[in-house]
């Protein structure tokens, strides 16, 4: 018995290993075939982009057919490299292109995860099942709504919101030990680093392919393309999500030391330094907010700990931000956080909150997916609509799926809420990822007050992290049935 079990092990390794090298050999040819024609038979610009954005899917594809723990790390990457990868081609090219193929990149690469899903469907639960519809039916009525009103706008504003969320399906389906869930949340971390790293060269010595697009794109937010008057945006699109990505980051590790990654305090050092020269305050909010609720639910001698890890963040910068070079800028900004009355951008959100607000009851049915955001660009040739810049979350959901979609889509983030917080009795508390999925996304509920922080890499972040404390939750409450079975040990053997 003991040899053919042996034999059965090897037998089922060499298969695992053949079909593996099948499919690397099938996908290797494939995308050989389609850069290849995509070379000989278009345009050099639409060849160059489609040949990147095939090399970006490639592994992506990969690791979702082998269902691989590495999938979301490396989408995590792709959201983060590829903005400054369009930037270095069309300046390599010498052309700025307002509409890029490359722009769908990330989006296209992280709607793989469907892949690993599809197969397992039949086993949600019912929870996690009654929240996705009611965000499907908030979806399908804004698409409804936007097919009739803006056309192909409509989808890429609905990708924006569907394909980010296809985390909760799949953290509902993946298994996830604690040590896995921990490498993913440093994997998160040390990416935070890379960003922060990039955006403190970009400010002290602006690359030219960066300057190139400043001086292309129409952003008058981001400062000028010099040393030290740059805004920095690192290696995304925009200060708003290189600061939102940092700001996210840079929680789980001020929280716990095991989610800091190998360069410990110094990695929190370079990610805040990195997060001030981006001058996003909402980032700072969202970061405030989720520390002060995950130190409002951990219990009485965990809250000394974090409050002491954050006094130590604050002095740290108390006394590294005067030494910054241009310090008196940032200094500026951050005096607008204690007098935000006197604050233009405070006051013009301000202003445009009492101008719109009446808009929800002039039309309560919505104007539909693809109304607002970038996705404007789609309908209106390549230039921004008249709702392509919006600086109030909440008004722009209710704009969007009107009165009726809106509130479904509020009610499913209840239901999120109260499926994190559902076994709490059973094992004795929440536990850290459950903290921290709750963090996440009651701050993203409040900073709706800036901007919508459901879409695009905002939305994929706060879904990674929900979807971190859906996956502890499910482990350990697969380790309580089988504690029951008689089949597993210790609670200490599940996250915590």
């Amino acid at each position: 018995m003991a040899m053919k079990s042996l034999i059965g092990r090897y037998t089922n390794v060499f298969t695992y290993a053949g079909k593996t090298t099948t499919l690397l050999l099938g996908s290797t040819l494939f995308i050989s075939i389609v850069i290849g024609y995509c070379s000989a038979t278009m345009s050099p610009d639409v060849s160059a982009q489609i040949a990147i954005l095939s090399v970006l899917l490639f592994p992506a594809f990969i690791l979702a057919m082998l269902d691989s723990r590495r999938l979301i790390p490396y989408i995590l990457l792709v959201w983060v490299i590829c903005p400054e990868v369009r930037r270095f081609e069309d300046w390599m090219e010498g052309t700025y292109h307002s509409v890029s193929l490359l722009s769908i990149a990330p989006l296209l690469t992280s709607a793989v995860i469907i892949i690993p899903v599809l197969s397992k469907l039949h086993q949600l639960e019912s929870p996690i099942y009654r929240l996705l519809l009611y965000l499907s039916m908030a979806l399908m009525y804004g698409s409804l709504i936007g097919l009739a009103k803006n056309g192909t706008g409509t989808f890429y504003d609905l990708a924006n919101y569907l394909i980010p969320m296809l985390i909760i399906p799949y953290a509902a389906l993946s298994k996830f030990d604690h040590k896995a869930l921990d490498r993913l949340i440093v994997a998160f971390s040390n990416t935070a680093i890379l960003v922060a790293l990039y955006g403190i060269m970009q400010y002290i010595v602006v690359p030219p392919w960066d300057a190139f697009w400043m001086n292309h794109v129409e952003m008058s937010s981001i400062g000028k393309p010099y040393p030290l008057e740059i805004r920095v945006f690192s290696t995304l699109n925009s200060p708003g999500p290189a600061g939102m990505y940092m700001g996210t980051a840079l929680a789980p590790m001020i929280l716990e030391k095991k989610w800091r990654g190998p360069l410990g305090w110094i990695g929190i050092l370079i990610v805040t330094v990195g997060l001030l020269i981006t001058l996003v305050r909402s980032a700072w909010v969202m970061l405030f907010i989720d520390i002060v609720i995950y130190t409002a639910v951990s219990a009485g001698k965990q809250k000394w700990k974090l409050l002491a890890q954050l006094s130590a963040v604050i002095a740290a910068m108390y006394v590294i931000i005067p030494k910054l070079p241009g310090a008196q800028g940032l200094l500026a900004r951050l005096d607008t956080m204690t007098a935000i009355q006197d604050d233009h951008s405070y006051n013009e959100r301000l202003d445009f909150f009492h101008t719109v607000f009446p808009m929800l009851f002039s039309k309560p049915q919505g104007l539909g997916l693809g109304s607002i955001g970038v996705g404007t660009k789609l309908s209106n040739d390549g230039a921004l609509g008249e709702y392509g810049i919006f600086d109030n979350g909440f008004v722009a959901i209710f704009l969007t799926f009107g009165i009726i979609g809106g509130i479904l889509f509020f009610w499913a983030l209840w239901l999120v809420i109260k499926y994190l917080i559902s076994r709490r009795k059973e094992t004795g508390g929440l536990t850290s990822y459950t903290r921290l999925a709750l963090s996440a996304l009651e701050g993203s509920i409040v900073c709706l007050v800036f901007e919508n922080g459901y879409t695009g890499l905002k939305g994929f972040l706060l879904w990674m992290v929900v979807g971190i404390g859906i996956m502890a939750h499910k482990t350990i409450a697969q380790g309580r049935r089988q504690r029951i079975d008689g089949t597993a040990g210790r609670l200490e053997d599940y996250p915590n």
